[in-house]
């Protein structure tokens, strides 16, 4: 036994040598149980147009749909946490209801057992809340083609509910919506623009979701969030035509999931999209950064709880408009919101004129233009690129965004044998600007939360991108929507926990 002790010690020497030397002295991974909540992981939600783009439309139903969008600003607290492993998958499906043509969504998981649950993306409010079993008047049936689902929370193993005591319902980030219920939880209850509404009870669970590591390499994660049940639902919310599983609200509150899981180390502070326009549309929603070639930042407006950028100028070929700067300038309720949820791009009635102006003095020998359903539309024989001008939208910082034809027209179908196109950008009903998807579309988009700006580049959002996992150290390629990483860093990391657990070995051996 005298010979044997001093034999294992330098072996086990031996071992954490061997060790630092092949990871090349890197900080020791953390246990299988909490790497997969590790800071540098990239989450992956591939998105698609719900809808074909070919399907015609009325404006005046794609203006009543951003009208339900423009009310989601959902705020709230944070919520207790748990820890419990599980497999997500975030697959995306899409229909042909005209209602909601151009609405991102993806799948999310919650529960255990988890529960599958189509959601709207939407970058304008905070809550991610799905509709739970107990509300009565939900709707049970979609005309998108999807099927609905409830979260049961009694036949979740790892459900809690948020009570009225919680510090989650009486911090500064809980809005007045809160209200304690009968059985001391804590309940919302918020109002959409139209009229519409849902009301609920917070709830903590198990949220699964991909890391993707490498090429072929995913590591099935999982974080505990914070979430909304919906207990009732009213106006257009309880039509079947256009029902959904819930909102994911990607806002800028403490409650958004891309806030909760960051603030925990478990997702970097930025989160990126491409969305594809043409065709079936499409894209990828990443937590990670994009990078490509091109982009421009311009910083967030500080104390605004939209994603909000100070406009400085619209140009139309070159030539800026009229209009008086004072007209963009951000408050509680002025600015300009950058919102994934809204399908077209409202100007401010003092830049609508102007623009509309603009673009009908440009083409006026080209096209002929015709109103229809009271929206300015025009009747084109040949490409819309070789007869309408650029424009650009000019913020602070420097950063221009720059308007291809199609990124402010709308094809409404054909009239009198000709291409009917009509102009995307509707006089905004309050004295804000929303870009909207209309311009968001196939350009690469990046919400730096960290740095507190935003950055965009056009794109081909059918093309692969580079994913920096964090802060540009580690790259990650999307050809797919999906993620891939370099694995030589995983494998070091994977030998290095071989020999400290051999090291273990040896010191319990020793004991």
């Amino acid at each position: 036994m005298r010979i044997f002790r001093p034999l294992m010690l330098l072996l086990a020497v031996v071992a954490v040598v061997l060790a630092l030397a092949v990871t090349g002295f890197a900080t020791p991974p953390l246990p299988s149980t909490l790497a997969k909540y590790a800071a540098g992981t990239v989450k992956i939600l591939p998105l698609e147009r719900a809808f074909p783009l070919d399907e015609q439309v009325e404006l005046s139903e794609l203006r009543a749909r951003d009208r339900v969008r423009h009310a989601r600003i959902l705020l709230g607290g944070g919520g207790r946490q748990s820890s419990v492993g599980g497999v997500v998958d975030f697959p995306v499906q899409g229909s042909s209801d005209p209602y909601l043509v151009g609405l991102y969504f993806t799948k999310v998981k919650l529960g255990s057992p988890p529960t599958e649950f189509n959601v709207q993306i939407d970058t304008g409010s905070d809550i991610l809340w799905v509709t739970c079993s107990s509300c009565s008047n939900c709707p049970h049936s979609s005309g998108l083609g999807i099927d609905l689902h409830f979260f049961d929370a009694p036949g979740s193993l790892t459900a809690g509910s948020v009570t009225c005591s919680d510090p989650i319902c009486s911090s500064v980030f809980q809005t007045t919506a809160a209200q304690c219920s009968e059985n001391n939880q804590c309940g919302y209850s918020f109002r959409y623009g139209d009229g519409s509404g849902t009301s609920g009870f917070y709830m903590t669970d198990t949220f699964y979701f991909d890391a993707i590591l490498g090429e072929s390499l995913v590591a099935n994660s999982s974080a505990p969030i914070v979430f909304g049940c919906s207990t009732y639902q009213s106006g257009d919310l309880t039509k079947s035509d256009k029902a959904v599983d819930g909102i994911f609200g990607f806002g800028k509150g403490k409650l958004s999931v891309v806030s909760q899981l960051s603030s925990r180390g478990i997702t970097p502070p930025v989160f990126s999209h491409c969305l594809k326009g043409d065709g079936s549309g499409g894209g990828v929603f990443v937590l990670g950064e994009i990078l490509v070639p091109g982009i421009v930042y311009s910083p967030l407006v500080p104390s605004q709880p939209h994603y909000n950028l100070n406009l400085l100028s619209i140009g139309v070929n070159g030539q800026m408009l009229p209009i008086d700067a004072a007209v963009f300038e951000a408050s509680n309720t002025r600015g300009t919101i950058v919102d994934t949820g809204t399908t077209l791009t409202y100007l401010v009635k003092e830049a609508y004129d102007p623009f509309i102006n603009a673009i009908s003095n440009s083409v006026s020998q080209l096209v002929t233009p015709i109103i229809s359903n009271g929206e300015q539309c025009y009747l084109v024989s040949s490409s819309i690129s070789d007869m309408f001008p650029p424009v650009s939208f000019n913020f602070a910082g420097g950063a221009s965004m720059i308007l291809r034809p199609q990124d402010y027209l709308f094809h409404y179908g054909f009239y009198d044998g000709a291409s009917m196109w009509c102009i995307g950008f509707m006089k905004a009903p309050e004295e804000q600007t929303i870009l909207g998807d209309l311009v968001l579309k196939d350009k690469v988009f990046v919400y730096d939360l960290a740095r507190q700006r935003i950055g965009w580049t056009n794109y081909d959002c059918s093309m692969s991108v580079n994913v920096s996992v964090t802060s540009g150290k580690d790259i990650v390629n999307s050809a797919q929507p999906c993620l891939n990483i370099s694995t030589r860093n995983i494998l070091l990391r994977f030998l290095f926990s071989m020999l400290l657990t051999l090291l273990l070995c040896i010191f319990f051996s020793l004991t």
